[in-house]
């Protein structure tokens, strides 16, 4: 069965996964780490992307973007990844690919996802057993939201601002959110629907994204053959 088109829809927060080939390193130094968040603060506006958040790793990346076009979204990563990939391989004497393939996205339900996104960026390393809290990793966006640092290629989404009146108080009661953690279905939902490029929402939503996109955005039920015309 043919690959379904990468998931981009216009005005519409993205969460991005890109991984190393085989898992492997995609940074390997400080000076990776500083080129790739350079590349990002150059090409996000240069496309229009207004990137809310991201976490760096050592063997792959999380971005949640939302992009002004269909296209915006494809051209940004495309950009960073072969400048990206270039002066790694002539920094570090190698040749070939590092990533593993296309970068994977999904659409989420801004209400719902968005905040719970941000958090489950922030507890990767967590998750992994690199470090004890979220704050210990110093390569994600969470020192910007936790006030400890200023990213100034970060653009805050608006339901960031519903947080609190001051900086203060918005700081705080992000931290507040991830101290508490996200529960383990929207963990599970979250991996799954950006690995396999479902749109994550409640079916309202998902109803209503599925008119501007002939796409299929959600997985089809057991025993049911999709049609072919979904899959283009």
């Amino acid at each position: 069965m043919a690959r379904l088109p990468r998931l981009s829809l216009p005005g519409q927060p993205h969460h991005v996964i890109q991984r190393g080939n085989n898992r492997q390193a995609i940074v390997v130094d400080t000076a990776d780490r500083e080129r790739l968040l350079a590349l990002w603060a150059e090409q996000a506006p240069r496309f229009g992307v207004a990137l809310h958040a991201y976490m760096l790793m050592d063997n792959h990346f999380h971005l949640l973007v939302t992009p002004p076009t269909a296209e915006a979204l494809p051209q940004f990563m495309q950009a960073v990844g072969r400048s990206y990939v270039r002066g790694f391989n002539d920094r570090h004497g190698r040749s070939g690919t590092l990533w593993e393939g296309r970068y994977r996205a999904t659409v989420l339900q801004a209400e719902r996802y968005l905040l719970p996104c941000m958090v489950y960026m922030d507890l990767n390393p967590v998750r992994s057993g690199l470090v004890a809290e979220a704050h210990d990793h110093v390569w994600s966006s969470h020192y910007h939201y936790a006030g400890l640092r200023t990213d100034r290629f970060v653009t805050p989404h608006p339901l960031y601002w519903t947080l609190g009146n001051t900086p203060f108080a918005r700081e705080a009661a992000y931290a507040d959110l991830v101290h508490q953690g996200i529960s383990a279905r929207d963990q599970l939902l979250l991996t799954e629907a950006t690995l396999q490029g479902w749109a994550a929402g409640d079916p309202s939503f998902v109803a209503a994204l599925q008119q501007a996109t002939p796409r299929r955005l959600v997985k089809a039920r057991a025993g049911r053959r999709p049609s072919p015309l979904a899959e283009r």
